[in-house]
């Protein structure tokens, strides 16, 4: 090589490429350094070994286009049309699962453990009989091999729920999810909208409830409850008396075994799911979603992915999000339609760390709220401003590589500062995605370079099956959810009120597309309210489109209202502001048309708030700064700060705030089973401190 064309290459390159290379250099004793043809020959062996850049699959600076009829579409696909399925042996879920099955034949599929024990594995042909076996013992007791049965499963994530899942599938039933954090009442209204007469559950606990509901003559149609863990003949002995019929899960696989039944296999337009949304208010609707809105799904998220990071029989994916949502099911079926393997966590969030270590999984569907915790848990252990610096310092080093494509968990930043973060994954990851809320920039932007692996974004709703935007590869910049999926259209329509105009590239969020719901069950008027005559499903969330055809979700179009002098207030906007507060972990920004300024309820987040105290010279334990005058304004200034920088205006931003020392959850009925806020339960649990904050305000 000669001399000029070596200072060109070492003048091209990014300084993550520099770093390596001198750690080449370094490492070569200097009496091989003799002449330039051995620098030559150091030099070409470090062009060939360098880490490469992801190639995108389409320009990223134009990675969606308008098309004919407003909305614009995804740039990946080969033609303008729509997807409707990836693989051609793949229309249905039940499909989709056999092509896993004839990938793998005999291979392992389903895994648990008990505490401080390995994994153990269901194979994909021992699945495929109990799931036969326990669709036949369905079957023999008068359930039909038609899209008009509904099952309902009750239970936590665990092999016998897929087992359930794929039972109905086998003949054509459909399933129902329930889940206790939704409430009782939403049980009630669950099986009696969609008329359950049987529902399989985990816990003796969970049927002892469904059989009061039944003995309160709450829920007539409930005749059958199917329990998989070991149970007491008292409570079959109260189910005999409510007139429900008790079995376990066993008895029922061998009662198929015993009346065998040849599969009865859906098609794509046969409902695979009817999925309650948990809703921020009033009782969750049933979101009918067909085999194909799935699979339509899953082939626009493998469309967009495939050329990088391709599923395989090697994959595995660690099962903790709730399967009644559609975010983690989707994922796990594209997981098994290519015979990968699904293992589920102990049941205790607390012990997750422990299953990853223990499964060391490939892929990571994650919530925000986690990867929230996960960047302040990081951040906490940096328990000095130098630790910080460093950490800080490390993370940009490597992020130059990860927005220059580069994504690698073994560079000299990964040995010094993130392997033990890697480690406590498992070490193996290799794709994170991550969707239901919107993740920080900031967090987001660190843990691409803290973690060593992709890690994608989503949004969408259950309405469009899960997802309708993603992260396009070789995109790791912030502040975006991506561009279309290859499945669907969007469009952003008008809303007046909030002076949002499509004209300028806002408005409403609007989708179209295979992956489009059918409907919600038995319910007509609220289907026309979210599902227009076009076929557009209306959102409710605000977008905006970027220059390279992303899309930003800016705001939501339901939680608004007018205060005293008619400005209008959207609080989720604010709170998305005022979460980038370093002390805060969660908040509620409150207004009504009545007064005439905004007031907030702030929960600190424990592990970030004494040493944050400390930078203002305030002192304490974290229930004793939650009480601190001094502290409350310190996070009221900075939350203020906050606002100023993002441009809110002086009546979106809050007069006053109320510290509180507990985390607003799913237990204490403060968010939804997808950590949403439920804002009338907030506003009803916070009104003596929200009338004490406008009393003070008034004075």
């Amino acid at each position: 090589m000669e001399r000029m064309q070596m200072q060109e290459l070492l003048l091209g390159l990014q300084l993550p490429e520099l770093d390596r290379l001198t750690q080449l250099l370094h490492s070569v004793p200097a009496s091989a350094l003799v002449g330039l043809g051995a620098l030559t020959a150091i030099f070409t062996y470090w062009l060939a070994t360098r880490p490469r850049a992801i190639k995108p699959p389409c320009d990223l600076q134009h990675q969606s286009e308008e098309v004919e009829g407003g909305g614009h579409r995804s740039m990946i696909p080969d033609s303008p049309k729509l997807l409707t399925h990836y693989h051609e042996d793949a229309k249905t879920l039940y499909e989709a699962f056999q092509r896993g099955l004839r990938i793998t034949g005999d291979g392992p599929f389903l895994g648990y453990r008990l505490p401080n024990q390995p994994y153990k594995w269901l194979s994909y042909r021992e699945v495929t009989t109990r799931a036969e076996h326990l669709g036949s013992g369905l079957l023999s007791q008068g359930c039909l091999p038609n899209p008009d049965q509904f099952i309902g499963v009750f239970a936590q994530n665990r092999p016998e729920w897929l087992i359930s899942e794929l039972a109905c599938y086998t003949y054509s039933m459909v399933v129902v999810p329930l889940y206790d954090t939704l409430g009782p009442d939403a049980i009630r209204h669950i099986i009696n909208t969609a008329e359950i007469s049987t529902v399989i559950c985990d816990k003796p606990e969970k049927a002892k409830v469904l059989v009061e509901n039944v003995e309160k003559k709450d829920t007539l149609s409930l005749k059958r409850i199917i329990i998989m863990d070991q149970f007491d003949l008292e409570l079959v002995e109260w189910g005999k008396k409510c007139g429900v019929h008790i079995q376990a899960l066993k008895d029922v696989e061998d009662l198929g075994k015993e009346h065998y039944k040849k599969p009865v296999p859906p098609r794509p337009d046969d409902l695979s799911i009817v999925c309650f949304t948990s809703g921020t208010t009033g009782n969750p609707k049933g979101v009918m979603l067909t085999h194909g809105n799935v699979v339509a799904d899953f082939a626009g998220f493998l469309k967009v992915t495939d050329k990088v990071i391709f599923p395989n029989q090697d994959d595995v994916l660690i099962s903790f999000l709730p399967l009644a949502h559609m975010f983690e099911r989707l994922i796990e079926a594209v997981v098994y339609c290519h015979g990968g393997r699904i293992g589920f966590f102990q049941g205790d969030i607390r012990l997750l760390s422990d299953d990853m270590k223990a499964l060391r999984p490939t892929i990571f569907p994650v919530v925000p709220r986690l990867l929230n915790r996960m960047y302040d848990k990081i951040f906490s252990q940096a328990n000095s401003p130098v630790k910080r610096w460093l950490l800080n310092f490390a993370a940009k080093r490597k992020g130059a590589e990860v927005i220059g494509g580069i994504i690698r968990s073994d560079s000299i930043w990964d040995k010094i500062f993130f392997h033990r973060i890697q480690a406590s994954l498992g070490g193996k990851l290799r794709m994170i995605i991550t969707g239901a809320a919107p993740t920080s920039p900031t967090v987001l932007s660190f843990l691409r370079a803290a973690l060593g692996c992709q890690v994608y974004e989503a949004y969408g709703q259950t309405e469009c099956t899960a997802g309708c935007t993603y992260t396009t590869p070789g995109d790791w910049t912030s502040g975006h959810v991506g561009a279309p999926l290859p499945c669907n259209l969007i469009k952003l329509v008008d809303v007046p009120e909030k002076n949002y105009f499509a004209s300028k590239g806002e408005g409403e969020v609007c989708v179209k597309g295979p992956n489009v719901f059918k409907g919600y069950l038995k319910d007509p008027d609220k289907t026309a309210e979210t599902l227009d005559a076009n076929e557009w499903l209306h959102t409710g969330d605000i977008g905006k489109w970027l220059p390279n055809g992303t899309l930003r979700i800016i705001d939501r179009k339901k939680h608004i209202f007018k205060l005293a002098q008619g400005e209008y207030i959207s609080p989720e906007k604010i709170e998305n502001i005022y979460i980038r507060s370093e002390p805060v972990s969660q908040l509620y920004v409150h207004g009504d048309s009545l007064q005439s300024c905004l007031v907030g309820i702030v929960v600190p987040d424990a592990e970030v708030l004494p040493s944050w105290a400390q930078k203002k010279g305030l002192e304490g334990c974290y229930n004793d700064l939650c009480k601190n005058v001094e502290l409350k304004k310190a996070i009221l200034d900075d939350m203020v700060r906050l606002g100023k920088a993002s441009g809110l205006h002086s009546f979106e931003q809050v007069k006053d705030i109320y510290i509180h020392n507990e985390m607003f959850s799913i237990q204490n009925g403060l968010l939804t089973p997808t950590l949403k806020a439920k804002r009338p339960e907030l506003k009803e649990y916070f009104k003596l401190q929200i009338e004490q904050l406008y009393n003070n305000i008034s004075m």
